[in-house]
């Protein structure tokens, strides 16, 4: 079974990947995801109710984390003011003054250790603990670190280390939380009642969970639809942009499809609801981000490899600088000081919180521009794609066919030739099929009552009466006409058309300068009508008549030469090619089958987003690589001027808590680009 849990208390970016390592190779855990920005943790296990379980695992690690089954949302409550610290720093700030004038020495002495032991009691517990928990982490180091320094007689010093450190880490827990508050403001896309009409007509509040399919609902004035429905009664107008990213709101009357998450600007509306509240769009939005975390990148990946080999090594190194040279020299404790430097500085948390940090800003953005990308990988393929690949029908164009010719290649009329293909594609839901039909019904013909129907991706249907078999789709060569025929025989076409996407010309326009030096159209109509289609846009590369298997072969030609490769289609006619394709694309909300194929989904009928998610996807690449570049460029230095003496233990803590609280608000901005 699959369970979510909420680590409460859990600040530490390093102790929730060793908690999530550790769970991982627990053989009774499988499919193992922790979200750091979240605190969700996401498993398989057969156990029931595993959560006694996770705490002890979580317990052997990290101290103060609360494993909860469920997250409820805590009261408000004022701003914790960290009163210890502040006197700390007063009383530092004093015992350095009189130091800097080298007077009262038993007053430095005592201000510096009460300012230490002040500031610092929860980081050594901690600490301590950490060390009979053979978990060695940057407060263990920083207890070490301390010790030594009053030890050698160094007071202030060790005040202002453990100063420095309990700064540094409440602005990086102010950091996180902040970017937590604005990851959360995600889910205010939900509603969690619905207002229904009770036994005596009155407008009542019941959980939006209880609300089943059919029922009518009423959408006050100024609150979000929370479940997808009909408009049956009312007009209003509807902010989509939570949905799509569209500023533009929407005007919706009856029979307007509302998605839930939609925001009611103006009137009261009554409507039937379509889907359960597990099944409506803001759930299913909020689940693909929620369960982003799971599809991690090489990024991600690697920089938990690369914890596991930095930290031992930091280690020999700092103990070789401690012992090798006070061999040589025998002054001990100048290089057990220096190596006690690079211990600190070294710690690698700026990078493991982060990097995974910057990807969820990422992919948060994206949401809030009407791109769902379901993990880091996905985010990573978009921003090196330059390759892309799309559909035509639906994708490239407007997917809104009508019927503009009727030619008769024999005896029958128009109007019979299209009563014809009409009967033959009742059943079918492909874009041509509802065109032909809606014609049909527009000149009021009637219909052959036809059995065994039979429709083959790519060609067309097949059905029959008693006497005759009729046969309706692209049969022709090249000429871009819908064939008709009975009994095998030709006896008319029919022109459909569609139209292309007006915001299509820009997107294509701005994916080359994103750096897609290869456009491709994959379709399955016929070399006329896509060959007209594909030098309207400028593509440069065409292929059609295609079925399914061949835009599949096609595909592993476009990836032979080393090219990531994006395919934006419509999720349900080409998955095989979705799933080959590197990134792959999917336009709409409306399709469940959409949502399953895809790794992103745009939620708006529209192509503009996607170019969004490139632009996001090259920042969020980008900040991970200057904040992994940045960190490690700042410890090696300290990391160099502390083995030569050069760098003090303050600089050290700075290149620890400083440099991580740089990273993290650096991640954060992705949130708000």
């Amino acid at each position: 079974m699959k369970y979510t849990f909420i680590l409460d208390g859990l600040n530490c970016a390093h102790c929730a990947g060793k908690i999530e390592e550790k769970i991982t190779l627990d053989k009774r855990f499988s499919n193992v995801s922790f979200n750091f920005a979240t605190k969700k943790l996401i498993l398989n296990t057969d156990i029931e109710n595993p959560k006694f379980e996770i705490q002890q695992i979580v317990d052997s690690i990290e101290d103060g984390v609360t494993v909860k089954s469920e997250y409820l949302p805590k009261a408000k409550t004022k701003r914790n003011f960290n009163l210890p610290l502040y006197i700390s720093i007063a009383l530092f700030a004093v015992a350095f003054v009189l130091h800097l004038f080298d007077t009262a020495q038993i007053v430095v002495i005592v201000l510096s250790i009460v300012a230490t032991l002040l500031s610092g009691y929860k980081i050594f517990t901690k600490g301590i603990k950490s060390i009979f928990k053979l978990n060695i982490d940057e407060t263990t180091l920083l207890t070490i670190a301390v010790i030594a320094a009053l030890i050698l007689g160094e007071f202030v010093e060790a005040c202002a280390v453990t100063v420095l450190f309990a700064l540094g880490e409440m602005f990086e827990e102010l950091a996180v939380s902040k970017s937590r508050r604005d990851i959360s403001k995600l889910s205010k896309i939900k509603a969690d009642t619905a207002c229904i009409y009770d036994e005596n007509g009155n407008i009542v509040d019941v959980p939006a969970e209880k609300v089943s399919v059919g029922s009518t609902i009423v959408i006050k004035p100024y609150s979000r639809v929370p479940l997808d429905c009909v408009i049956t009664k009312g007009e209003s107008y509807f902010d989509t942009s939570a949905l799509t990213g569209e500023s533009v709101p929407m005007y919706a009357k009856a029979k307007t499809e509302l998605l839930s998450g939609m925001l009611n600007q103006e009137h009261m509306v009554e409507a039937i609801t379509t889907k359960e509240l597990s099944d409506s769009t803001a759930t299913r939005i909020l689940k693909l981000i929620e369960e982003s975390a799971q599809n991690k990148g090489n990024s991600e990946k690697f920089i938990s490899r690369f914890a596991k080999v930095y930290t031992p090594i930091i280690i020999v190194l700092s103990l070789l600088i401690a012992v090798v040279p006070g061999l040589i020299t025998g002054d001990f404790s100048t290089w057990i000081y220096r190596a006690l430097v690079c211990l600190v500085s070294s710690c690698p948390c700026a990078i493991v919180i982060s990097v995974p940090l910057a990807f969820f800003s990422a992919i948060g953005s994206a949401s809030s521009h009407g791109v769902l990308i379901k993990g880091s990988k996905y985010v990573e393929a978009l921003s090196k794609a330059n390759c892309c690949a799309f559909d035509k029908t639906g994708t490239l164009t407007t997917g809104k066919m009508s019927v503009t010719k009727i030619e008769a290649l024999s005896d029958y009329s128009e109007d019979e030739i299209l009563s014809i293909a009409a009967s033959t594609e009742s059943l079918s839901q492909h874009p041509i099929a509802k065109a032909i039909k809606a014609e049909a019904q527009k000149r009021n013909l009637a219909l052959l009552e036809l059995k065994d129907f039979n429709e083959k991706a790519g060609f067309g249907v097949t059905a029959c009466d008693s006497k005759n078999t009729y046969s309706c789709g692209n049969f022709s060569k090249d000429t871009g006409d819908i064939c008709v025929y009975i009994n095998d025989k030709l006896i008319g076409t029919i022109t459909v058309t569609d139209t292309v996407r007006k915001e299509a010309p820009s997107v294509l326009k701005r994916l080359r300068k994103l750096g897609a030096n290869n456009l491709v159209m994959l379709t399955g109509d016929s070399k006329a009508v896509a060959e007209k289609t594909a030098e309207s846009l400028g593509i440069d590369h065409c292929y059609s008549k295609l079925l399914p298997q061949d835009k599949l072969e096609i595909m592993k030609e476009l990836q032979g030469d080393k090219n990531t490769c994006m395919y934006i289609g419509d999720g349900i006619n080409d998955a095989p090619t979705m799933a080959l394709a590197d990134v792959s694309v999917a336009m709409g909300l409306s399709s469940d089958a959409a949502i399953e194929a895809a790794d992103v989904v745009l939620c708006s009928d529209s192509l503009s987003p996607i170019t969004d998610a490139v632009t996001i996807s090259r920042k969020a690449i980008s900040t991970v690589k200057a904040n992994i570049v940045f960190a490690l460029a700042v410890k090696t230095v300290v990391i160099v001027l502390g083995a030569l003496g050069f760098a003090p233990m303050w600089l050290a803590v700075i290149a620890d808590t400083g440099v991580s609280v740089l990273c993290v608000l650096n991640s954060v901005k992705l949130l708000h680009k």
